[in-house]
This record gives structure tokens, C-alpha cells and sequence, in this order.
């Protein structure tokens, strides 16, 4: 929850390649106070079977910068080996994209929800409500 001194941030992700939500993907959750401050990593969570993250812990009073890391390697791996073995092998990793970090800018007393519509070969984010 967003304060007059502080931003809040909220995220789901949607797998784009079946038009589902993506369920127990690692979400870590860093924030920097100024554009050349170091990133300090506040916690993490995975998502639920709604692909929403709802227990990433809160911004520190000063936060200027965001970073989400989403680790999406274990779940397109995972999806790889429950899909047809018969299907063409692409890669040995079902990840073409192993992480994606999306890095933006909060102000205090704002909401943030930057959700990640994903793919094997794509990603997009955009801000939310």
C-alpha cells in the first residue's frame, strides 16, 4: 500500500503462448534511492495460480528506482518437460529469456502494477492499475 512518502508495487504474469496465468515464478523485488545509488534487494515471492505476486514486500521511504526480477528459466523448463515429448527440441533450456528485469521510475504516494505478459521468445510490461 502506497503512503504520502511511499510508492507501492504489484505484479502478475500472464504466458501469453497458452492464455494462462504463469504459476510459481520466482519474483525478486530491489529498490535504489537516486539514479546512481546502489540496488538493495528488499525480498521476493513467487506467483500463485493467478500468476499475481501479493506479498512483495514494501518500498523504503526514499525510493526512487525499481527493479523486478522475474526468474522464468524454471518455469519454461518445467512447462518443456510436462509438454509432448515428441515435440521439436528448440533448445535444451525452455527459456530463450532465463530472467527479465524490468527497471522503472516510482513516486511517492503512487500504485505500481507492471505486469509481464510472457512468451518463450517475448516479453512485454506495461503499467497497470
Amino acid at each position: 500500500m502506497s503512503t504520502e512518502t511511499t510508492a507501492s508495487v504489484s505484479t502478475h504474469i500472464l504466458d501469453t503462448s497458452v492464455g494462462r496465468p504463469a504459476e510459481g515464478v520466482a519474483v525478486s523485488l530491489s529498490a535504489r534511492n537516486g539514479s546512481g545509488a546502489q540496488w538493495v534487494t528488499l525480498g521476493g515471492s513467487a506467483t500463485d495460480a493467478d500468476g499475481r505476486c501479493k506479498d512483495l514486500p514494501a518500498l523504503p521511504e526514499g525510493t526512487t528506482h525499481v527493479r523486478l526480477d522475474f526468474e522464468t528459466e524454471a518455469y519454461f523448463d518445467k512447462k518443456q518437460a510436462e509438454a509432448q515429448q515428441d515435440a521439436p527440441r528448440v533448445r535444451d533450456s525452455g527459456a530463450f529469456f532465463p530472467e527479465v528485469a524490468i527497471t522503472f521510475a516510482v513516486v511517492p504516494g503512487e500504485h505500481y502494477h507492471v505486469p509481464l505478459l510472457l512468451n518463450p521468445f517475448g516479453y512485454s510490461v506495461y503499467r497497470g492499475s
